[in-house]
């Protein structure tokens, strides 16, 4: 009876625990206020504005590269609405296009849509960063699960941005993305 007593207190003592390390010491305890006066301001409408190359690896399960891939993307802005059109080559010769509708309020936060995104995806830029949670349906050729989503973008002194996404299902990490995105530099043809 002791010995039973003593597994369900530690089952409960591990559940604790995990539960705290998510809340408050993971990826997903950061909070847009923790970056609100770190560096330049993200403005969306800038940074992610015109052709942008993205380029990173997709980390599996067990945190071993499982996938990488190159990105073109060209997001273009009417005020506060923009269409980003992502267009992503992997290295296994598969291609994947998202065409993402976004809004931004006047209080920083965001709002978007896109083909696999169940529902809205919100966010909000503060400081040098963004964040963004949405729900991703991966491709019928991937399972088609719904993953849930976190996206934190962090502007570089340079103008690039680094991106690290974590993809959940039932609140178990499944998948893990790093990437940088920095605008296209225009090719200038010398004079012969």
């Amino acid at each position: 009876m002791n010995a039973l007593l003593f597994m369900i207190l530690g089952a409960l003592i591990s559940a604790a625990f995990m539960w705290a390390w998510t809340h408050y010491a993971d990826f997903l305890a950061q909070s847009p206020d923790d970056y609100a006066s770190s560096g330049e301001d993200f403005d969306i409408r800038k940074h992610l504005n015109g052709p942008i190359i993205c380029e990173g690896v997709i980390y599996g399960p067990t945190g071993r590269v499982t996938s990488r891939f190159v990105g073109d993307f060209d997001c273009v802005w009417e005020g506060d609405r923009g269409k980003m059109n992502e267009v992503f080559r992997y290295c296994d010769g598969s291609e994947q296009t998202r065409a993402w509708q976004l809004s931004l309020g006047e209080d920083g936060k965001i709002r978007a849509t896109a083909n696999d995104v169940v529902g809205e995806g919100l966010g909000q830029q503060s400081g040098g960063s963004v964040q963004l949670k949405y729900r991703f349906q991966m491709p019928e050729s991937s399972g088609g699960h719904i993953l849930d989503t976190v996206d934190w973008m962090y502007l570089a002194p340079n103008g690039t941005i680094v991106n690290r996404s974590q993809f959940r299902k039932y609140g178990v990490k499944v998948a893990e993305l790093v990437a940088t995105m920095r605008p296209v530099q225009k090719q200038i043809k010398a004079a012969v």
